[in-house]
């Protein structure tokens, strides 16, 4: 994927010239592009791997967990409805306030505590041994990531200029789509292990434990790593810090290109304080101190509840529920299927219509109690191979829709992309009622979660570039918010659609990703435009 292009070069020499005959204090569009793109980058992308990973693994490692732990933890149905659906009920009650939080006290500081408290309990979660205590854990790590995933989101987003800044959720996009390549590797490799040991009466470790454990340590590699970052720099000027802004930049600079930062060709930052206050961004003074910024940032946040920013997050909001409610209603059921597909075909020893498969999971899952009370042992199928391998599969054609559309998104503008992607990607769900065969349901799958995710990553593009520096954060993660209702919605009501009959699960995720695909078309228009 293509960030920065050869014939940047000669933009960013032209504009360094400009700057070395003018010492006009320069905003921030004209500073980042004066500090170029390049090394520095490339170490912030290596290192937001895991950032981005921590997050995928708080919401899905469930998933592939539930067959697992079937039998440990006596899960029904329900319980795993319910179980996909706290974490984004964790997510939806701290949205607003950890959006406030990284807009007064900056975006650095966000993900360093954020990553290490969510690596704290998934190491709880890790080692529960009933279902309350793991409810309990999956609730405070969904609490807890809230805040970082809104503060990466961000803090990329203003470390790149105009041109490049669309595609940061590109590659973000790539980056969690690896993880969902990851997650069912991992489980290849520790979930069918045949072991378990006892700690105590009341604590046994299982395979499911080690993976848990071994998803912890990412998070908690995300605190490390951003401890080394500097502080987004937009969010500096923003605050009035212009003289730690411009060591940001000299910085990137140095890294970028190799030349002492003394050569960076910026001497002189606007002031942005003077500028946002004519502008109505809400109080701030320039150096102040954690108290006051704590104290202003009620401040800032008026403009948002007032009109031209209202409406706007408004309608930003309300798309961005019904779109993840698509995507992460069937995403995070997917196992669930590929095993009920998995199941079927060990018992019948031949493929079948989807609706024939699901049948089958449904009766299983129905029958699961009467099963438990009937026998002295509960067994559960560990030959999932086919399981993971769909997974993976389905992670794979993702990262290329991420690829793909970098390529697209400059050329015809995010909304449209958006709008593209939503009719595709509710095609494809509704095309899954009808799927005859196992590689059929897996292509269908596979192209419904690659440009759905595309879909919503483009939305948190425009977010980025709709909202000024004061409430960007926050916008973020309210429609993140929002969009999580809708996710923690979908997956509590998907066993009872699922009992309703093999149409309304496929139907009802389809009908909304297509009706978000329309209203994508009021998006505004915000081709390189500058950040504010």
């Amino acid at each position: 994927m293509t960030i920065y292009k050869e014939d940047d070069n000669e933009i960013l020499k032209e504009n360094l010239r400009l700057f070395e005959d003018e010492e006009e204090p320069a905003d921030f569009e004209k500073a980042i592009v004066a500090a170029g793109w390049g090394k520095f980058h490339i170490i912030v992308y290596l290192l937001s791997i895991t950032c981005g990973w921590s997050s995928v693994f708080e919401t899905t490692t469930m998933s592939y967990v539930f067959p697992a732990a079937e039998c440990d933890l006596n899960l029904k149905l329900e319980h795993k409805g319910l179980l996909n659906a706290v974490t984004y009920i964790g997510m939806i009650s701290s949205g607003f306030f950890w959006g406030y939080l990284c807009d007064t006290l900056g975006r650095k500081k966000v993900l360093v505590a954020g990553y290490f408290l969510d690596g704290l309990f998934m190491l709880l979660a890790a080692t529960s041994q009933n279902f309350p205590i793991l409810m309990t854990a999956k609730f405070f790590g969904g609490f807890i990531i809230n805040g970082p995933f809104s503060a990466l989101t961000s803090y990329l987003s203003e470390l790149h200029c105009a041109k490049q800044r669309g595609q940061v959720q590109m590659v973000l996009g790539v980056i969690f789509s690896i993880a969902f390549l990851v997650l069912p590797l991992l489980a290849i490799l520790v979930l069918p292990l045949d072991f378990k040991y006892v700690i105590s009466e009341n604590f046994v470790i299982h395979p499911w434990n080690i993976y848990l454990f071994i998803s912890a340590a990412v998070p908690l590699t995300s605190a490390i790593s951003f401890i080394f970052l500097p502080e987004s720099p937009k969010f500096l000027m923003t605050t009035g810090r212009n003289e730690k802004a411009l060591q940001v930049f000299r910085k990137i600079y140095r890294l970028n290109t190799g030349k002492p930062e003394s050569s960076y060709p910026v001497k002189v930052l606007v002031d942005e304080i003077a500028i946002n206050q004519s502008k109505n961004h809400g109080k701030m003074t320039a150096n102040r101190t954690k108290k006051e910024a704590l104290i202003e940032g009620w401040s800032q946040l008026k403009p948002l509840f007032k009109r031209p920013y209202l409406p706007k997050i408004l309608f930003v909001c309300f798309i961005q529920f019904f779109s993840m409610t698509s995507l992460n209603t069937l995403r995070l059921w997917l196992p669930q299927l590929f095993q009920a597909v998995n199941d079927y075909q060990q018992f019948h020893d031949e493929s079948a219509p989807l609706c024939d498969m699901m049948s089958v999971f449904k009766v299983n899952t129905n029958e699961t109690e009467d099963i438990l009370q009937s026998s002295a042992e509960c067994v559960v199928n560990t030959n999932n191979y086919s399981v993971y391998t769909n997974s993976m599969v389905v992670a794979a054609v993702s990262i290329g829709s991420y690829i793909v559309a970098s390529g697209f998104i400059n050329r015809i503008g995010k909304k449209h992309l958006y709008s593209f992607l939503g009719i595709c990607s509710g095609s494809m769900a509704l095309s899954l009622y009808f799927s005859r065969n196992v590689v059929t349901t897996l292509t269908l799958a596979s192209l419904f979660v690659g440009t759905g995710s595309v879909m919503v990553n483009t939305l948190l593009a425009v977010i980025v570039d709709i909202f000024p520096t004061t409430l960007r954060t926050i916008s973020v993660a309210l429609a993140m918010m929002c969009g999580r209702t809708g996710a923690a919605s979908g997956n509590i009501i998907f066993p009872l659609l699922l009992e309703a009959g093999c149409a309304p699960p496929f139907f009802f995720v389809g009908i909304s990703s297509i009706g978000c695909a329309l209203l994508g078309f009021l998006l505004p228009n915000t081709e390189l435009k500058p950040l504010q």
